[in-house]
This record gives structure tokens, sequence and C-alpha cells, in this order.
């Protein structure tokens, strides 16, 4: 579902493909990837969001390529481009490109009703979101809605695992208000509110 990357204040997300870097002149990216081939992005499920639903007698589920399984849901990463900076350098925004996320997807159920949010599109711009098509029984309802906001004040700086993949940590999801407006509708319910926390992401890019 996503990763952003947010200092406290003003500067409420440090990724963009659009927005204006700033503070520190070109410094060393830590890895550019013109054409990323594969990779993740995991989230770990929060506590509340699932006794949300279970209180509203909605589960969720996976679509397509994403798998759940110990309280975390996994999307495949498709396609993209990223640019990724030391975060303690400065340089601002240290994350920059677009990830996708096609062909998987989360499902939520209750009743007769599921609602499926799937292809996932990561703009880590300025604010943050995580974009995907969303779907009520079967039939396209809205295209690149706005789903999840991505807060990134708690993002890890970028690390490298033994694979050579890039790993950023610590994005939490959000419920957008978009989002949690639509929910409601569908399910005929009220007590979705919005920035409800999904959970907590993380992303491994690959860089080769």
């Amino acid at each position: 579902m996503a990763a952003c990357s947010t200092d406290s204040g003003s500067d409420t997300a440090a990724a963009s493909s659009s927005s204006t870097s700033s503070t520190v002149t070109n410094p060393e990216p830590a890895a550019v990837v013109p054409a990323v081939s594969g990779g993740d992005t995991s989230v770990a499920l929060d506590q509340g969001f699932l006794d949300a639903l279970a209180g509203l007698g909605v589960t969720p589920g996976v679509t397509g390529t994403a798998t759940l399984a110990d309280g975390a849901v996994d999307f495949p990463i498709t396609g993209g481009t990223v640019t990724l900076y030391d975060k303690d350098s400065g340089y601002r925004p240290f994350v920059q490109g677009v990830l996708f996320h096609q062909g998987s997807g989360l499902s939520l159920t209750a009743g007769a009703t599921t609602v499926e949010l799937s292809n996932f599109t990561i703009d880590p711009g300025k604010p943050a979101r995580l974009f995907g098509d969303v779907s009520v029984n079967g039939e396209l309802a809205v295209p690149s809605a706005p789903l999840f906001d991505l807060n990134g004040t708690t993002l890890e700086p970028v690390s490298m695992d033994a694979e050579g993949n890039a790993v950023l940590s610590g994005t939490t999801v959000e419920l957008s208000a978009e989002a949690a407006d639509l929910l409601n509708t569908t399910f005929g319910v009220t007590a979705i509110p919005a920035n409800l926390v999904i959970g907590i992401a993380t992303l491994t890019v690959a860089t080769s």
C-alpha cells in the first residue's frame, strides 16, 4: 500500500516527482532506478483497523497477486521509477518517483457487498497518497481514487538489504477522507473515520 517521507510541520511529504528539491544542492543519490523491475509493498495491519472492521462485520481479504498472512498484507510492485537520497543529507524530497501495483488489491466484504481496492499507485507527493481503483461487487465504481494518506514522519532512513534492494520502512498508512466517505456510503454505516490508521508500510524496491 505505500511509502513516503515527511518531516513534521510544513515538510509533510518527502517524495514527489513534481515537487522542487530543496535544502541541499546535488547530493549523491543512494539509489536511482529509472525502471523499477520488482519488489513489494507490505503493510503490517494495525489492530485498531482490524478491530474496527470486525465491529462492523467487515472481513478483509486480498485480490489478484496480493497475499495476506500473519497480520500483514503484501502487494507486488509491478513498475515505476524511484530516486532515493540519504534522509540525513538534508535533501528534500529524499524519496522521489512513482510506484505501481497492478493486478493486486484489498477486499472488504460485509454480507452480500464486496468492495475491492486495487491497482495501487503510490504518489509520494505533497501530500503523499496512494491511489487505486474501487469496485463494488465486481463493477468499477471509482477509478484512481485517493484511498490512503501516507504519513512519513516516522519513515526510517533508506537502507539496502542483502540482495541490493532499497528498503523504506515506517510510513503510517491512513484511510483518506474520500475513501472513508465511500466505504460508509457503500456499507450503509457512519462509523468508518477518515485518518483511520491502516498499518505501517515497508517498501522493498528492486534496484537492478
